[in-house]
C-alpha cells in the first residue's frame, strides 16, 4: 500500500485523529498530524506555533479576514505581498503534496482532502458525530472541564470551517468533497475504523 494516502477531515471531538492514527497502525502507514506541522515549519522557517494557531485564529472570521490583507512599501513603491497566513498555507500545502507523492501515509486536517481531491490514490474521509457525544469525548479524553467544553467545541469547529472555506472553493463538511463520511456516534470508533480500512483497501485494489 505504498501509494495509498488517507486524508482525514474531522469535526472537533469526533475522534477523527484517533481513527487516523489507528488506520495508520493497522495498514502500516506513516501518520501525520502534528508531525506535518513540524515538517512544514522546518522546511519553511516559520515557527511551529504559527501553523498550530492558524485554525484557532480563524475562529474569529472578522479578525481572520483582516489578517489576510497585507502590503509593504520598499524604495518608494507599494506592492501587495502574500500575508503570513497565506505563506503558512502554501508551505504546508507543499509538504502535503510531497507526502502524497511518496504515498503510504495518513494525513489529518490542514485541507489535505481538498488539496489531494484529484489524486486517485487518496481516500478522502470526513469524520463527524453528534454534538453531545463530541462534548463527552472532549471532557473525558481531552481533559477539558465541562464548563468550557461547549465553548471550545464551538470555537474549534468555527475555526476549521472558516479556515477551510477561506483556502478552498468548498463548504467545510460538504460530503461532495469526500469519498466517505463516517458518524462515530452511530458507528462507534471500532466499526468506523473498520469501514475506513475496508475503503482504503478497496481504493488500493482499484489503483493496481
Amino acid at each position: 500500500m505504498r501509494r495509498l494516502v488517507v486524508a482525514v477531515s474531522r469535526e472537533f471531538g469526533s475522534g477523527g485523529r484517533l481513527l487516523g492514527e489507528r488506520i495508520a497502525q493497522e495498514l502500516d502507514l506513516r501518520f501525520y498530524d502534528r508531525a506535518l506541522i513540524a515538517l512544514a515549519a522546518r522546511e519553511s522557517g516559520f515557527a511551529p506555533e504559527a501553523f498550530e494557531d492558524a485554525e484557532t485564529e480563524a475562529a474569529n472570521k472578522f479578525l481572520f479576514s483582516l489578517s489576510m490583507g497585507g502590503g509593504a512599501v520598499r524604495d518608494g513603491l507599494f506592492w501587495v505581498e502574500p500575508p503570513v497566513g497565506d505563506r503558512l498555507f502554501i508551505a504546508q500545502s507543499k509538504v502535503i503534496e510531497r507526502l502524497a507523492e511518496e504515498g503510504g501515509c495518513v494525513l489529518v486536517g490542514r485541507c489535505a482532502a481538498y488539496l489531494l481531491r484529484r489524486d486517485p490514490n487518496c481516500l478522502k474521509v470526513f469524520v463527524h458525530g453528534e454534538r453531545e457525544d463530541r462534548l463527552s469525548r472532549i471532557v473525558s479524553q481531552y481533559g477539558v472541564p465541562e464548563a468550557g467544553a461547549e465553548d471550545l467545541l464551538n470555537r474549534m469547529d468555527r475555526g476549521r470551517a472558516n479556515y477551510y472555506e477561506h483556502y478552498t472553493t468548498s463548504k467545510w463538511g460538504d460530503v461532495h468533497d469526500f469519498d466517505l463520511a463516517v458518524n462515530t456516534t452511530s458507528l462507534g470508533l471500532e466499526l468506523a475504523a473498520g469501514v475506513i480500512r475496508l475503503a482504503a483497501e478497496a481504493r488500493m485494489r482499484r489503483a493496481e
